[in-house]
């Protein structure tokens, strides 16, 4: 693994608009391989539904989440970065594959190292509401439910 060598070129908001826009179309199915040296071997990885400590782990996820979908696309929607922080806005498109494409709208703080590899990620999105929005009357008794329990 490219692990020990340093990225390709530093990271910015141009190169990860980049890199996150070709990591989800190779072939059909997602390729993390282009973007994995970008990432610290330590790497604390964080979304709405898990923690994970570590490259091997964190690779693993990356494993878990092509073997769970027909397709991916991103589409990085702006992004901005001060000092060592990058913080994305992203749309995510996903096919499982018994089910219809649900579109993820999220963004992602993304904490650069000394070294310019990505030592902490932290996703923000709402992966039930955004998936049920795309089944037919249940989305709509989901968001009506959300509402009086938490709006």
């Amino acid at each position: 693994m490219l692990q020990d060598e340093p990225p390709y070129k530093m990271l910015d908001v141009d190169t990860i608009t980049q890199l996150w826009s070709k990591t989800y179309n190779t072939a059909g199915k997602p390729d993390w391989s282009h973007i994995l040296p970008y990432y610290d071997e330590n790497i604390i990885f964080r979304d709405s539904v898990q923690e994970i400590r570590g490259i091997v782990d964190f690779k693993t996820m990356t494993e878990r989440l092509t073997a769970r979908s027909q397709d991916l696309t991103m589409k990085v929607v702006r992004g901005v970065m001060q000092g060592n922080v990058i913080f994305i806005e992203w749309e995510m498109t996903i096919s499982y594959k018994k089910y219809p494409s649900s579109v993820l709208y999220g963004s992602s703080r993304l904490t650069l190292n000394e070294r310019g590899k990505i030592a902490e990620q932290r996703d923000y999105y709402d992966l039930w509401g955004d998936i049920f929005d795309n089944i037919p009357r249940f989305g709509r008794a989901y968001r009506k439910f959300m509402h009086k329990k938490f709006g």
